[in-house]
């Protein structure tokens, strides 16, 4: 397809200026005055155009308990998350089917799906995610969440053995041979579908498993992508299990890189942040979640003063509890004004977009592809509308965007030169049918109660030292 975007608002280095974009298949052919119409013209006067964002970390699935779980940290969020996780692939399409449609419709084009696997289905659960991301024609990596240790050994022990270890179900080569028959049926990257290796997180994953996983990251050139230090108790059993930092360690074993992606990195020390730049590694800032269950604030602006590559997350909807990208973008920008008294380091609207779209890029390789408006990148573009209410009155777009709060505010999408929103609306998806599903599949259940976490909180409490 062809299009020619006539007059566009876009950000100059000194400015704004309006101009028309010609996109060609799937690629930006064309930025200036007055272009020559090819194929289809659309109207974009009052209208602001962007690269499109990565929602740089997020769990699908997740979408089935958003706004039910207590409010706990982690450790203990996991336990409740875990024993009502979705059992039904019917489930996963749908929800990741509702990711997809809330990152569009809230300036995001590509979205990191850490996918939780139902036990047994493994390869269904990921074909029903590609299902969902095909048929919405986002650009989705998809990174089978993995481990090969059980949910237990994710707790420090506190130097007692108080907390009964379970055995994992897969052996470390079951696991990865999930994660490389996953690549031979699903990988396709010239489709908009790529596949990452995304262990879960040094708390749950041996390093034989972190090890496989390098090994098919330079096998099929595959991104990878993991969570790491999102709380003190995981600062803490990293130092119970190698003696030292868990960057330190993912170092040694050859997992950082500049294809690699680390969510929330909330408890870095100093040295823990040179490594990461000297390996050109990048850090996802999941600002909603890290509050929503008190794991801490990123120390965002001493990471990006010292080199290293923030994208943003929205991370999985029953931490969050929604997929606004938006809302994650302005959380992420203003939230660190707390943390410097020195306003000069604080970020800018323009920072904001920049890490949104370009860092979220760069974080999975991609950035010489896509995440920034220039002729000869991948077309994923959004236009904004600045006439809504909520982007009123006129002072600078992109301030009124990242810093307001803006609704209903996206009017077209194309990803990879595919228009999939027209006028608010995704066309690509029956939003009124997924609505009605996502209905008939779920039930009000408030009061429902967690054995795992009874079983796990005296302990948790005891290592954390809070009382009884």
């Amino acid at each position: 397809m062809s299009y020619v975007l006539r007059n566009a608002l876009i950000p100059t280095s000194t400015g704004y200026e309006t101009r028309d974009v010609h996109i060609e298949g799937e690629q930006i052919a064309e930025i200036g005055p007055s272009l020559a119409v090819t194929g289809t013209e659309v109207d974009a006067r009052d209208k602001l155009l962007l690269p499109g964002f990565v929602n740089a970390h997020t769990h699908s699935s997740e979408m089935w308990q958003r706004g039910i779980i207590p409010p706990y940290p982690l450790e203990l969020w996991l336990a409740q998350l875990q024993e009502y996780s979705p059992l039904d692939t019917e489930k996963v399409y749908l929800s990741a089917l509702g990711t997809a449609v809330e990152t569009l419709l809230t300036g995001g084009t590509s979205v990191v799906d850490h996918l939780v696997l139902i036990p047994g289905q493994e390869l269904a659960t990921i074909a029903a995610a590609v299902r969902a991301y095909r048929e919405s024609g986002i650009r989705a990596f998809i990174g089978p969440l993995i481990q090969d240790q059980a949910l237990s050994a994710g707790v420090p022990s506190g130097g007692s053995a108080t907390l009964q270890q379970e055995a994992y179900p897969l052996t470390t080569a079951e696991v990865l041979g999930i994660v490389e028959e996953a690549v031979r049926q699903f990988h396709r990257p010239e489709e908009g579908i790529t596949l990452m290796v995304a262990p879960t997180g040094i708390q749950l994953c041996s390093d034989d498993l972190f090890r496989g996983c390098v090994e098919l990251s330079q096998k099929y050139n595959l991104p990878r992508h993991s969570h790491l230090l999102e709380t003190r108790a995981q600062q803490m059993l990293a130092q119970e299990k190698y003696g030292c930092s868990a960057v330190e360690h993912l170092q040694r074993i050859g997992y950082l890189d500049n294809k690699t992606s680390l969510a929330h990195c909330v408890w870095l020390t100093d040295a823990d942040i040179e490594i990461l730049a000297q390996t050109g590694s990048t850090v996802v800032h999941n600002p909603l979640s890290n509050l929503r269950l008190g794991s801490g604030i990123a120390p965002i602006l001493k990471y990006r003063r010292a080199g290293v590559n923030v994208s943003f997350g929205c991370d999985g909807a029953a931490s969050n509890d929604s997929q606004d990208l938006l809302e994650a973008i302005k959380i992420g920008s203003i939230l660190h004004n707390v943390t410097d008294l020195d306003y000069r380091h604080w970020m800018t609207p323009r920072e904001s977009v920049e890490m949104a779209a370009r860092g979220g890029a760069k974080g999975l390789g991609m950035a010489e592809q896509f995440g920034s408006l220039a002729v000869g990148m991948q077309a994923d573009l959004v236009l904004y509308d600045l006439t809504q209410l909520s982007l009123l009155p006129r002072t600078d777009p992109i301030g009124l965007l990242v810093w307001g709060r803006p609704t209903q505010v996206v009017d077209r999408v194309w990803v990879r030169g595919r228009q999939v929103v027209a006028a608010g609306t995704v066309t690509t998806v029956d939003v009124n049918k997924l609505r009605r599903d996502l209905f008939a599949h779920s039930h009000w259940d408030p009061l429902r109660k967690s054995k795992q976490v009874k079983q796990l909180e005296a302990h948790y409490r005891r290592v954390m030292g809070l009382p009884e």
